[in-house]
């Protein structure tokens, strides 16, 4: 009988090719409900963006293919045509999840050709250059948003239909308690709030949250952290800025902006996340950090896409194999919970002026 050796390695174990496709059209359907919610509230504006969206990642993909296999000596055979005709029909839901991820994160009047620009930066520069589908750093909408938002800045203004006088263009916009003076905390709930397209509604993405969970199509863990840490450290902040308004704040903090909507579709994607356990704790607790850090000590009043877009930076350190391990070991609760709680305390300290 021959011998055979065990080599210890770390999930996944299995790959089935109709696993990528399974679980981008699962994500489609998670986005419906917010999808058709932005096309009731902002009408054509809205469909005419995702549209817009879909047409250039979906190009930027089929004619990033067509050229690498139309290189100076590439072996094009009859064989590999049929694979990536395959390919192009099968996977047509990868580009079609990020670009409306990508289109779900604009103002409804943001003009068309920097919508444009977003989606062939995004698709391209955060994609597609790095060898296509699973070979990502950057996850391709965030990468987008940020480009505009840095690149066409004075496009912005203006761009946010329904303002309010008291909210401006977000919620998150206003100072707190105020904008409770214009909207409730239902209101935040079920998105009658000025923002961003698929942002606003809190119920539909939370109903694609847990259609996501039940299909366990996503893993649960960076999405429990991010919202734990970033729940934890808002309330330390709620409780010595506006002790009256805790419970308030610390609620309008989780339905405000795009924080549910970037736990839920953003922070979990697979190609640009953590493959271990642990890793993806970790991971869900920078992200969750950074984006209380932006909204709180930041100049801007959201900043999920730059959290994301530190914390993707990050995955290739927290996957190093020297450390990186798919078990919950005590070792691991110990350093995890010693650093939550020293940034409950930093957070406690400069909020209350003690380091200031």
């Amino acid at each position: 009988m021959q011998n055979m050796t065990f080599v210890s390695k770390t999930s996944p174990y299995i790959r089935k090719e109709t696993s990528t496709k399974r679980m981008m059209f699962d994500v489609l359907i998670a986005l419906t409900p917010a999808v058709l919610f932005s096309i009731y509230k902002f009408g054509v504006d809205a469909l005419i963006k995702i549209l817009l969206s879909l047409i250039v990642f979906v190009l930027v993909e089929a004619i990033y293919f067509l050229a690498v296999t139309k290189a100076p000596g590439y072996n094009f055979s009859e064989k590999f045509a049929n694979k990536l005709k395959k390919y192009s029909i099968n996977h047509f839901s990868a580009p079609a999840v990020s670009a409306i991820i990508y289109a779900m994160i604009l103002p409804d009047k943001l003009d068309l050709y920097v919508v444009f620009m977003g989606a062939l930066f995004g698709a391209f520069i955060g994609k597609m250059i790095f060898g296509g589908l699973g070979f990502n750093l950057f996850n391709p909408a965030a990468i987008g948003r940020v480009f505009i938002a840095i690149a066409f800045t004075s496009f912005f203004q203006g761009s946010y239909g329904f303002i309010d006088a008291a909210a401006g263009s977000t919620a998150l916009s206003t100072t707190f308690p105020n904008v409770l003076n214009s909207y409730s905390l239902i209101d935040l709930f079920v998105g009658n709030i000025p923002g961003s397209l698929g942002e606003i509604n809190s119920f539909a993405i939370l109903i694609g949250l847990v259609y996501l969970l039940v299909r366990k199509t996503i893993d649960y863990r960076p999405v429990v952290s991010a919202l734990l840490i970033f729940t934890a450290l808002t309330f330390v902040a709620g409780f010595i800025m506006y002790p009256q308004y805790l419970f308030e704040y610390v609620i309008f903090q989780l339905l405000s902006g795009g924080l549910l909507f970037g736990l839920t579709f953003m922070i979990t994607d697979p190609a640009t996340s953590p493959i271990t356990r642990t890793g993806r704790v970790t991971f869900g607790l920078i992200i969750g950090t950074l984006i209380f850090m932006i909204r709180m000590f930041g100049s801007l009043p959201e900043g999920v896409a730059f959290a994301l877009l530190i914390g993707n930076l990050m995955v290739p350190l927290l996957d190093y194999p020297a450390w990186a391990s798919n078990r919950i070991t005590k070792k691991f609760i110990a350093i995890t919970s010693l650093s939550v709680i020293c940034l409950i305390v930093i957070t406690y300290m400069i909020v209350g002026g003690y380091l200031i």
